[in-house]
């Protein structure tokens, strides 16, 4: 068995880390989104790289896999009490990290290290990597002008119409020594992009400086999972993103967002029939159940990746 790569957002690209945490422990890398990171109340936020943690700890709460299980909002009420705002919405356990987050990141210490020792004390033995340790944040292109996407999810509640996305500083950001490690591992078996929002989770990793260029020199079979399923998103807002920027709301419409970088697409069978127009452009495709409503789903597709990428690889060398 070899290093496994995923790159990760939101709570189903969580879901699916999870599920190759448990097959893999510490031969996986979890690199993540980092650019819905924000600043509030003097404390470093950062909502994706929270969320994996809590997922692979097993601390994260069943119906809001974004926070620890037995949250609860007493800080929260009494902020609003003294005038505080009201969002976004603080939970108690929640603010334990990006209190240690911006207490490290003012000791001059790098998102990576203080996520590592997350890790650590967590007990969590995968590396959980922020995508670049300097500073990118996703805009929401709207009518208004360019908004901060925490801006745009928390106070607006996602209601101006999306015109397209920036993704500020990515590209004078660098990958960082720990995702190139695992990058250049030499038993590197596969790159697993996760099922999340691929406007503002996969790709501002992606428009990291040289992340797709490297993803491609490295040959290894880079699997993408949907979030789509039977013409609607899981949950969150890509449905409704992709919509508004002119695409069919579909399984076939992410794969193309990742059109010349990924080997493989998994979708679920309630999209089978999209499966030949998909493989006409040159990805290939596995049916399976992409739905994680418990653990042993988080398993199975985690299982199923695996399965298609080694098969990506035998055919490759086959073919050779």
């Amino acid at each position: 068995m070899g290093t496994v790569v995923a790159l990760s957002g939101q709570v189903g690209g969580a879901k699916l880390a999870d599920g190759l945490y448990r097959l893999r422990g510490r031969d996986l890398a979890v690199v993540v989104n980092t650019g819905d990171d924000f600043e509030h109340l003097g404390l470093a936020f950062s909502p994706d790289l929270d969320t994996v943690l809590y997922a692979l700890a097993g601390v994260a709460n069943p119906a809001s896999g974004w926070e620890p299980a037995g949250e609860t909002r007493a800080l929260h009420s009494m902020l609003k009490s003294l005038g505080g705002p009201d969002r976004p919405i603080l939970g108690d356990k929640s603010l334990a990290a990006p209190i240690l987050r911006a207490h490290g990141l003012r000791e001059d210490r790098s998102l990576t290290e203080i996520t590592l020792e997350f890790c650590r004390h967590l007990g969590i033995e995968a590396r959980v990597l922020p995508m670049s340790d300097e500073r990118v944040r996703t805009h929401v292109l709207t009518a208004g002008g360019a908004v901060p996407f925490p801006e745009y999810f928390n106070e607006l509640a996602c209601d101006p119409p999306v015109l397209g996305f920036q993704y500020a500083g990515a590209e004078d950001a660098r990958l960082t020594d720990a995702v190139l490690d695992v990058l250049h591992s030499n038993d590197l078996e596969a790159v697993v992009l996760g099922p999340c929002n691929p406007f503002h989770s996969i790709r501002p990793i992606l428009e990291v400086n040289g992340m797709r260029q490297l993803l491609r020199k490295r040959g290894a079979p880079v699997i993408a999972v949907t979030p789509i399923v039977g013409g609607k998103a899981l949950t969150g807002s890509a449905g409704k993103m992709m919509q508004e920027l002119g695409r069919e709301v579909s399984a076939r419409s992410v794969a193309m967002e990742y059109y010349k970088l990924i080997d493989g697409f998994v979708i679920d069978a309630a999209d089978e029939d999209q499966a030949d127009g998909i493989r006409a452009c040159g990805v290939q495709v596995v049916i399976a159940p992409t739905v994680m409503r418990g653990l042993e789903d988080r398993v199975g597709l985690a299982q199923t990746v695996l399965d298609f990428a080694r098969a990506i690889r035998a055919r490759r060398l086959q073919e050779a």
